[in-house]
C-alpha cells in the first residue's frame, strides 16, 4: 500500500508532537509520511524525496515543505498561514497523483489562517471539497461505538434552519449511504436521522419542520430502497441499546452529532470526509495550543485516524 499523506497542521499546535507519537506507536503497520517543514519538528527525521525512499524501522519520514515562518508552542505565526493552506493543496495533490493511498490532516486553527491569509473557508472539510470540485461534502465523525454525521457544519445555530432543505438532506444521507457501502464494508447501511427539534417536533408543538418537510424527504427516499428512518428525538437516539439499531446516526447540526461521539470517545474520535473523490481523515481535537510543547498531547485519535485511512484504502482495493 502506497503510504498515507500526513500534513502538518498549524506549527504552533500539538500536530507534529503527535505526528512523531503516532510514527513511534504505529511503525510499520500503517505506513505514513509528514508533509511539513523541517525546520518545525523537533528530534530526527528522515528526509524524502518520495514516499520509496521511507524506512518502516527509522525515524518520522517526512517531504519538505517549507513554511515561512518559525514554529513557537502555542503562538500561531501569522507568516505560516499561506504556507499551512498549500500543504494541504500538495497533499491533495500526491493523492490525487498516487504517490499517496490517502490524506490525514492535523489540526490547523482556522482563525490563525484568516487573520495571516484570509482563509475564506470555514474549516477543512469545506476547503478539501473546493480543492476536489464537490458542492456536497459530508463530515462523519467515528469511533467504534458509533458513527455520526451532520448536516449542517460550521455555521452558528440560528443560520441551521434555513441551511437546511430537502436536497441538503436529500444529498446527505445518499452521500453517507454510498460511503458505508464502499469505504466501510455496510452493504446495506442502516440510516437514522435526528429530528431538527425537541422530541422531533412532537407533532408539531414544538417546531414544524418534522411535519412541513423532513418526515417526507425520508419517507421518500426509504421508498426509493435506503434503509432509513426518522425523524427521531435526539435525545433517545445515543445510549448503547438505540446505537445497536443502526450504523449511522444523522444529526441536524454540528453540536447535535459531536457531542454524543465526544461523550463515547473522546479521545479516539475520528473525522472522515465522505463525498471527496479520495480519501481523507483526520484527529477529532483541535490545535491545543494551552498544552503545546509539553510534551502531554494524546496521540490516539490520530491513531486512529491513520488507522481508519488505511482500512478505507482496503477497502477500496480489495
Amino acid at each position: 500500500m502506497t503510504p498515507i499523506c500526513l500534513t502538518c497542521g498549524e506549527p504552533a499546535g500539538v500536530g507534529l508532537e503527535i505526528a512523531r507519537k503516532a510514527w513511534n506507536a504505529l511503525g510499520a503497520e500503517v505506513p505514513f509520511f509528514l508533509l511539513g517543514d523541517r525546520r518545525h519538528v523537533d528530534g530526527d527525521l528522515q528526509v524524502i524525496e518520495t514516499t520509496n525512499d521511507i524506512d518502516p524501522t527509522g525515524p518520522l519520514p517526512l517531504i519538505q515543505h517549507e513554511i515561512a515562518g518559525d514554529a513557537t508552542p502555542g503562538q500561531p505565526d501569522p507568516k505560516n498561514a499561506q504556507g499551512v493552506i498549500d500543504v494541504i493543496a500538495r497533499g491533495v495533490e500526491l493523492v490525487k497523483a498516487g504517490e499517496a493511498s490517502a490524506l490525514c490532516t492535523l489540526p490547523i486553527h482556522k482563525k490563525a489562517l484568516k487573520d495571516g491569509a484570509g482563509f475564506a473557508f470555514p474549516g477543512h472539510t469545506e476547503y478539501l471539497a473546493h480543492l476536489d470540485g464537490k458542492d456536497t461534502v459530508v463530515m462523519m465523525l467515528a469511533c467504534p461505538d458509533l458513527r455520526v454525521v451532520p448536516v449542517t457544519i460550521h455555521i452558528a445555530l440560528a443560520d441551521v434552519p434555513k441551511a437546511l432543505t430537502p436536497k441538503l438532506l436529500s444529498e446527505t444521507l445518499e452521500i453517507t449511504q454510498r460511503a458505508l457501502q464502499r469505504d466501510f464494508g455496510v452493504p446495506a447501511p442502516r440510516l437514522s436521522v435526528c429530528g431538527l427539534n425537541p422530541h422531533a417536533g412532537e407533532g408539531g408543538a414544538m417546531g414544524q419542520e418534522e411535519l412541513a418537510w423532513i418526515s417526507d424527504c425520508i419517507a421518500e427516499l426509504a421508498k426509493g430502497g435506503m434503509n432509513v428512518t426518522g425523524p427521531w428525538p435526539a435525545d433517545t437516539m445515543f445510549h448503547a441499546a438505540a446505537r445497536d439499531g443502526y450504523d449511522v446516526a444523522v444529526a441536524m447540526y454540528h453540536d447535535q452529532a459531536l457531542i454524543p461521539i465526544k461523550t463515547i470517545d473522546f479521545a479516539g474520535g475520528v473525522n472522515v470526509t465522505l463525498g471527496l473523490d479520495f480519501i481523507r481523515t483526520s484527529p477529532d481535537h483541535g490545535t491545543a495550543f494551552d498544552i503545546a510543547g509539553k510534551g502531554l498531547a494524546d496521540p490516539t485519535s490520530t491513531i486512529a485516524a491513520l488507522r481508519m485511512a488505511r482500512d478505507m484504502v482496503l477497502a477500496r482495493t480489495t
